[in-house]
């Protein structure tokens, strides 16, 4: 069969031939490159807590963070799309060694404003870290799509095992807390974006003058298809991003080590990558909708857990199905969007997609810092808070889905 990928010819087993190899990079690039958030989302909050005058604004760095990546966004998927996803993910690992040096200049000097610029320079690296999905995509063939995109997501489980370990061996490099391990993120952005230089991703050709440019931003978002995919991709990452910022202040705030947090959070992030090895098969027997319905039933069933006490198990229990809700939740969303554009609109698609998807991690993640330490009396009053609000989400990604799978048989997506 042959078939048309940028204006050139393939057959359907080269097709797929250079896209293994490419999944194989951005894997690598996963697990190596994407150690660096489990590590900072392990240790910013507990920084910003040293540094921030007011408690409420601990987890701060954290929401920079997402709003640099939020910020990106556009731009990103523009600058892919005009000079390719390798120009691009150079310039995301630039953003993170830049990131985690002004971070540590921040730490050095005491200074709360330094090392929140750092987050939000660190944001433009998370940004293009997120297109590491859709270039997977790009060269895949229909039916290994879905499985493409689950075996990138699947290198987060070697950061899941390494960027906590980072934390453990340089936490105290230094007498500044955290400054080692900040050094640490601008080595791992200078060597991991050496990975970049074997992509095989071709720029997409630019349009002919007055050929059709695809869908507006508008009638895009006007699709059900697209709608819905953003909305559960958006409510996914935001309820994780919500419940695990405030996690290791929850740990920590509850009796228990620094260790304790970063192995709560790495399990966490074990879990939130390890199914990716099986999540396209499941999509592909079973449909994207089940198994977007089925994540968002397990990241309700992570609140209930972390309702019912605050042992150490409750945080371990709770950030597992965590993991597992948005791994389930965030692949299928990605995968009914990869489906839903041409490629003219795919740089405007994407780039609008993580716009509104950040834009929601940036919010979930502002108000689990005032949720965890200025809602209640106590580290277990503000835990109880945070989970609490998945609720209103929860219930905006399944009725959205509702609405898709009962419009469906009436209505052409």
């Amino acid at each position: 069969m042959r078939r048309w990928q940028y204006g050139l010819p393939m057959t359907t087993s080269s097709y797929d031939r250079r896209a293994r190899r490419n999944v194989a990079i951005l894997a690598a690039a996963q697990a190596f490159l994407g150690a660096q958030m489990p590590l900072i989302f392990t240790i910013a909050g507990l920084a910003g807590a040293r540094l921030a005058g007011n408690p409420c604004f601990a987890t701060l760095p954290i929401s920079l963070i997402v709003l640099g990546s939020m910020l990106s966004a556009s731009p990103m998927a523009a600058f892919m799309q005009r000079f390719g996803r390798r120009p691009g993910f150079f310039l995301g690992a630039a953003g993170g060694a830049m990131g985690g040096i002004v971070g540590a200049i921040g730490l050095y000097t005491a200074s709360f404003p330094l090392f929140l610029a750092g987050s939000l320079l660190t944001g433009i690296y998370m940004s293009a870290q997120g297109f590491f999905r859709f270039a997977a995509a790009d060269t895949a063939s229909e039916s290994f799509r879905p499985k493409a995109i689950s075996y990138v997501l699947a290198g987060g489980l070697v950061s899941a095992l390494l960027g906590p370990q980072i934390v453990k061996l340089t936490v105290d490099a230094f007498v500044i807390p955290f400054l080692g391990t900040y050094m640490a993120v601008v080595a791992i952005n200078l060597t991991g974006a050496l990975l970049f230089f074997g992509l095989d991703i071709p720029r997409p050709k630019p349009a002919p003058e007055g050929a059709a440019r695809g869908r507006s931003r508008l009638e895009l978002l006007r699709t059900p298809r697209i709608a819905v995919a953003i909305i559960c991709g958006m409510v996914t990452y935001a309820l994780m991003n919500l419940v695990m910022t405030a996690t290791p202040l929850a740990v920590v705030g509850c009796g228990f080590a620094t260790a304790d947090a970063a192995n709560v959070v790495s399990a966490h992030v074990l879990a939130m990558f390890a199914p990716s090895f099986f999540t396209g098969h499941l999509i592909a027997r079973f449909g994207v909708e089940r198994i977007v319905a089925l994540g968002l039933v397990i990241l309700a069933s992570a609140g209930g857990i972390a309702l019912t006490g605050v042992e150490l198990w409750n945080f371990f229990g709770a950030l597992l199905l965590l993991g597992l809700g948005w791994n389930f939740g965030f692949i299928g969303a990605t995968t009914m969007l990869a489906s839903a554009h041409t490629d003219a609109e795919r740089g405007r698609l994407q780039g609008l997609n993580d716009l509104i998807v950040f834009g929601g991690v940036t919010v979930a993640s502002l108000s689990s810092g005032g949720l965890m330490n200025c809602s209640g009396g106590d580290a277990v009053e503000g835990w109880t808070a945070v989970n609490l609000a998945m609720a209103p989400l929860l219930a905006l990604a399944g009725v959205a889905l509702l609405w898709l799978l009962v419009r469906a048989p009436r209505h052409a997506s």
